[in-house]
């Protein structure tokens, strides 16, 4: 079986909750990523932040990068899988909160990410659910408006 754990990417690195917006966007750009998992002063999961977030949420509504803490854009309860969740029930997870990446955890610790491009090369999905996910995530997460 196939989990979680086999296809994600173990280098995973997080932008501290007190960190600024701009340090996130530099660490995106230093990494060449596109998404930061969030983490807090005791390293547990809180939320993720992407590229689109920072000038969505932040600079076209007059933010200012410079002083504003990742943790203002970490809303709600994370989403994340488990590391030994199943290749099935990661996809579903993606799928229905639409979303393009997702950490993985292992005892409360983030230990990877999974993005649609680790689901694509792993060579164990099928044309059709490769094609689904696409579909359910090409309008952005669910809770976000578009």
């Amino acid at each position: 079986m196939t989990t979680a754990r086999d296809i994600m990417h173990r280098d995973a690195t997080c932008i501290g909750s007190t960190q600024t917006l701009l340090d996130a966007a530099r660490k995106m750009r230093d990494l060449g990523v596109g998404a930061l998992p969030i983490c807090g002063e005791d390293d547990r999961l809180q939320g993720i932040i992407t590229d689109r977030d920072i000038v969505i949420r932040c600079l076209a509504s007059g933010g200012d990068p410079g002083t504003t803490p990742a943790s203002a854009l970490a809303q709600g309860t994370p989403l994340y899988v488990d590391a030994d969740a199943n290749l099935d029930q990661v996809l579903a997870r993606m799928s229905e909160k639409r979303v393009k990446r997702v950490p993985v955890i292992d005892n409360h610790r983030l230990v990877g990410m999974i993005s649609e491009a680790d689901l694509a090369s792993c060579g164990r999905l099928s044309e059709s659910q490769l094609g689904q996910l696409v579909e359910a995530v090409k309008s952005g997460p669910a809770d976000r408006p578009l």
